[in-house]
């Protein structure tokens, strides 16, 4: 049985991003604000060992994600193995301000309010260097929207300037931190915390101005395609879309017969997808494969690969209709 959205293509997807397994809402994440975290919480998780509570999304923080026992608070972390886990130096004293110390140059437009940034993290306690969380052993870099509260100060000042490459640390007070909220034995009040950061990319807020004028290819006419095709409207030259990445995109839709515009994101939010082929149209999924970030490309979807022979006709979508998806690759990790 073939998707039908509720909302047009951008709820199927959304729905799709949602439906994935239970192990996702266990993991921990980067340090989430205190209105955020008290939100997010569920009553009566205490004791948690991480930096996180949540992060504005649906996801609860958990028990640390390094895997350390409770004895670990006492002494120092244990190593994880991962090569691209970076060692941190940490300052031994209380910072009194937030320190922002670039440890590796990046390039490209500096973050700001409204960008998303996407990172790898670990951090460590600022006095004495235990650890409390890092994403480098699950494997899954993080996005932070930039001026949404989402995460701590210390942490939206901090990422505030930075750059698609770049290594940073932070030394945060505990008046940018959590105070004197205690969040957990490793995590104790007025606790200042350090973290280093590697800065994978930095989506930028998309100019409207941007947004696709029409499908920008051939209208599939008559009885349509037999198979999905695309054409790269833009060559992107950033990273490639590989299977089991998470994508963040802007789309438009169109009616592959006449050019009709069904549904677009531009003007609204990107959107964040996995792309793999359980979360994902057949034809959306086999049409994105090898894209670049920073492309632009026109999918042509016959009917069984989109969203099946009866169509979409609430949504202005003909049954036996192909579909033109514009699709704008702004990052893969």
């Amino acid at each position: 049985m073939r998707r039908t959205p509720t909302l047009l293509f951008a709820s199927a997807l959304l729905l799709a991003a949602c439906g994935g397994s239970d192990e996702s809402t266990e993991a921990d994440e980067p340090p989430a604000s205190e209105e955020a975290a008290d939100e997010d919480e569920p009553a009566g998780d205490e004791g948690q060992d991480d930096a996180s509570g949540g992060d504005g999304n649906d996801d609860d923080a958990t028990d640390d994600g390094t895997g350390d026992d409770e004895s670990d608070a006492e002494g120092e972390p244990e190593e994880s193995g991962n090569s691209e886990k970076p060692a941190v130096d940490v300052p031994g004293e209380a910072p009194t301000e937030l320190v922002r110390t670039v440890l590796i140059e990046g390039d490209g437009e500096p973050a700001a309010a409204g960008d998303t940034v996407i990172v790898d993290y670990v951090g460590v306690r600022s006095l004495d260097g235990v650890e409390f969380d890092n994403s480098y052993d699950r494997g899954e870099p993080f996005p932070v929207a930039l001026g949404s509260g989402g995460v701590i100060q210390g942490w939206e000042q901090g990422l505030e300037g930075a750059m698609s490459g770049e290594r940073v640390q932070l030394d945060i007070p505990s008046d940018l931190a959590y105070g004197p909220t205690a969040r957990s034995d490793i995590i104790r009040e007025n606790e200042p915390l350090t973290f280093v950061i590697d800065v994978r990319n930095v989506v930028k807020v998309p100019d409207a101005s941007d947004a696709p004028d029409g499908p920008g290819v051939e209208l599939s006419t008559g009885e349509g395609v037999s198979e999905t095709i695309f054409t790269d409207l833009t060559e992107g030259d950033g990273a490639t879309l590989e299977d089991g990445d998470t994508a963040i995109i802007h789309f438009a839709y169109y009616r592959g017969d006449n050019g009709v515009l069904l549904e677009s994101s531009w003007g609204a939010q990107t959107l964040t997808i996995p792309y793999d082929s359980v979360g994902l149209l057949p034809g959306l999924f086999d049409g994105m494969a090898g894209m670049q970030v920073g492309g632009r490309r026109a999918i042509t979807v016959p009917p069984d690969d989109a969203f099946g022979p009866e169509g979409n006709p609430q949504a202005g979508l003909p049954a036996g209709s192909d579909v033109i998806f514009v699709v704008d690759l702004l990052a893969a990790y």
